[in-house]
């Protein structure tokens, strides 16, 4: 009697199947957890196979980093550069919220994919559209994405998701302290981190806003 063929079976290898089950395992448990033969299990292949597809483990991570960039809204050159970075900024926090291993590799790879370089060059055509000199587009691309990049891994590290669990940290980190000594942070706590409605992510509009507000198109010399 023929033996039944699995799904996995059924659908050829693809790139594009292999990178989704790589990004599936570092969603679930992380990126030291994705490697060949770990992808390769969750499709039920041999590792082997996976070289048809991907240049080892950094083209896999190439193929991963890529299709991140890929669920990040392409800016509209026709719209004002301000509304425009704005949105990219809130798309792109959304994606690597969803992707958390992601933060650390996002501007690290050397063959860079086409989602990739569709979002870098919708970036700068946005600004360039928009009056910014070429110096002055890199200078906003580099300095918005520190922002964001930077207030994703401050928010996925934090010892808390929500305002139930900031009160067991903040009272765990108070029962611990010398209050009288350390006044200011006192205060940070109790008149602003433990205040009815508080959340952390609002900080994230406030800081993006400086953040636009220090660039300006008229800068096209500087």
């Amino acid at each position: 009697m023929p033996r039944k063929r699995t799904a996995s079976a059924r659908t050829p290898l693809s790139r594009d199947r292999v990178v989704d089950a790589a990004v599936g395992l570092a969603d679930a448990d992380g990126l030291p957890a994705v490697s060949m033969r770990a992808v390769a299990a969750r499709l039920g292949v041999e590792a082997m196979s996976l070289y048809n597809h991907v240049a080892g483990r950094e083209g896999l991570l190439d193929g991963m980093v890529d299709r991140v960039f890929s669920e990040i809204e392409l800016p509209d050159p026709a719209t004002p550069w301000r509304e425009a970075m704005q949105t990219r900024a809130h798309s792109a926090r959304a994606a690597l919220r969803r992707h958390p291993w992601a933060v650390t590799l996002m501007d690290t790879r050397s063959h860079p994919g086409r989602a990739t370089l569709r979002h870098h060059d919708a970036v700068l055509g946005s600004l360039r559209c928009n009056g910014f000199s070429v110096r002055m587009a890199a200078r906003a691309m580099s300095l918005i994405d520190s922002y964001v990049y930077g207030f994703v891994l401050q928010d996925i590290g934090l010892p808390f998701s929500d305002a139930d669990e900031l009160e067991g940290v903040a009272a765990g980190m108070m029962q611990d302290m010398d209050l009288a000594s350390l006044p200011y942070l006192v205060e940070l706590m109790t008149e602003h981190a433990l205040q009815p409605g508080y959340d952390y992510a609002a900080e994230f509009d406030h800081g993006l806003d400086l953040v636009l507000g220090a660039l300006s198109p008229d800068e096209v010399t500087s």
